[in-house]
């Protein structure tokens, strides 16, 4: 893939993988490849092999104690990493593991105001711990489950980055009413036909009373929520008394 980091992309992303031919995938399409055309983000695929020490660019070994598998070595990481590093200085350096930090929608706005970040993709058992102890790396996980690899874990998240870019989606609005933008799941949407298969649209959203739909989609969101994220919804009801009460001040101010 040629190298698509402009210096003068908003957001920068670079990410050390084995496959460098994953990318841009899917982020070559729709909002996220219009955005990467436009030079609103840039995103640059670099190959860990190119990193390697001998001619067969190996960049794994058997595991020390022995074990099945193969596990990424340190030393050939570290010299990816630190020229990742040294060509976006300042930016957060991740690598994708279950035992990382779970994916959510706080991290995804951390990175976008970060203005990009670097991403290091593992394969077969991992990586040799002595790397995460070395250098400043985050873990991050996308959720209680294995992947073959961290590719898909930095397309899904570089994917939740770019659409919080400023001019990547066509309303503001859309970023501000979704799941988990006030930690609550989104309401039921609606569009034509009336009626489909027997089902209306609800009578509420063709009032033209924007103050009772607004009501009724935040009553909505906390149903959908408690029903089927019952830690998002402990979490929130946590948070909701702290908030109505900076709500009721800035009344009286």
């Amino acid at each position: 893939m040629p190298d698509a980091a402009g210096p003068n992309a908003c957001w920068q992303a670079r990410v050390l993988t084995l496959y460098p031919a994953m990318f841009p995938g899917p982020l070559g399409q729709s909002l996220a490849g219009r955005a990467l055309e436009r030079g609103v983000w840039a995103l640059q695929a670099v190959d860990i092999r190119d990193y390697a020490r001998d001619k067969h660019r190996s960049v794994d070994d058997t595991p020390a104690g022995g074990g099945p598998g193969m596990v990424m070595r340190a030393d050939v990481l570290a010299a990816a990493v630190d020229d990742a590093v040294a060509a976006l200085p300042g930016k957060p350096l991740i690598y994708f593991s279950p035992r990382g930090r779970r994916m959510d929608q706080g991290l995804v706005r951390q990175l976008a105001d970060a203005g990009g970040a670097v991403m290091l993709c593992g394969r077969f058992e991992g990586v040799d711990e002595r790397l995460l102890e070395a250098r400043p790396i985050e873990q991050v996980s996308l959720g209680d489950f294995v992947l073959s690899g961290g590719e898909i874990a930095a397309l899904a998240l570089m994917d939740a980055v770019v659409r919080l870019l400023p001019g990547v989606m066509g309303e503001a609005e859309s970023a501000i009413e979704e799941s988990f933008s006030a930690g609550l799941l989104e309401y039921p949407q609606y569009t034509r036909p009336m009626e489909w298969e027997g089902r209306s649209i609800p009578e509420i959203l063709l009032s033209g009373h924007h103050a009772r739909i607004a009501d009724w989609r935040r009553a909505m969101a906390e149903a959908i929520t408690a029903e089927r994220r019952p830690d998002l919804w402990d979490a929130y009801r946590r948070a909701r008394p702290s908030q109505d009460r900076r709500g009721r001040r800035g009344k009286t101010d």
